[in-house]
């Protein structure tokens, strides 16, 4: 297992198995089409032969194949060795480290750059995601308890463009938005969000202070209940 695993990785890494080494194996089996195994060597020989000759490399495709091979022993027994003794305790408790501390936390700032994480740290609130039967039957992609009480959220992905057109999606979510807040005690509230580059943004962010006023209300009626 541990050898298949050096193997693989020192391939993938140097490129073994990429098209400029051995092909394009992926399109040439459809093209040959063979019935065993046999038959795919001889087509795949057949190929390969024909593509050495145009790059003019002298080998024969076995010959070929082998001179791979000894490329990847000489880059596991020499490079790969080498780097490995190379590596230092230092090196794999900086390592370790790193990993706990600083790619979890670039993990989480990630998480937060999302539409759910950027409504969570604004609201300063826990969000949960809706279960399904919620989703299916009211439209809601997330919950915010208050007391015994629900607040849906509806996160609808636009463009740009689509923009001026939106209140027609909410119009069209207005019926079993309704039936959620009759029967939980909460607004629905949509929130589009656009894409800028590879990050995303709420594109009507004045919801915000709209549910952190939801969530006032219910939490003033819930107070009162409780008195």
């Amino acid at each position: 297992m541990a050898k298949e695993w050096i193997l693989n990785m020192a391939t993938n890494r140097w490129g073994l198995n990429k098209k400029r080494s051995v092909g394009p194996v992926a399109a040439w089996i459809r093209e040959a089409a063979p019935k065993d195994e046999q038959a795919w060597e001889q087509a795949y020989y057949e190929r390969l032969a024909k593509m050495l000759a145009e790059r003019g490399i002298p080998l024969s495709p076995p010959e070929y194949l082998r001179s791979l091979g000894e490329r990847l022993f000489v880059k596991i027994t020499e490079v790969v060795r080498a780097e490995v003794e190379e590596v230092t305790l230092e090196d794999c408790q900086s390592y370790i480290r790193n990993l706990v501390i600083h790619r979890t936390y670039d993990g989480y700032r990630r998480e937060i750059e999302t539409i759910y994480g950027q409504l969570e740290e604004a609201l300063g609130v826990p969000i949960k995601p809706a279960p399904d039967a919620l989703d299916r039957r009211y439209n809601v992609d997330f919950v915010i308890e208050v007391g015994d009480r629900l607040i849906g959220l509806q996160i609808k992905p636009i463009t740009y463009e689509q923009m001026p057109q939106a209140h027609r999606w909410q119009s069209w979510m207005a019926e079993s938005h309704h039936r959620f807040t009759k029967k939980f005690g909460g607004s629905v509230f949509v929130v589009f969000s656009v894409r800028e580059g590879r990050k995303k943004r709420i594109a009507n962010p004045e919801v915000v202070p709209e549910i952190q006023r939801e969530i006032g209300r219910l939490s003033a009626d819930e107070k009162a209940v409780h008195h």
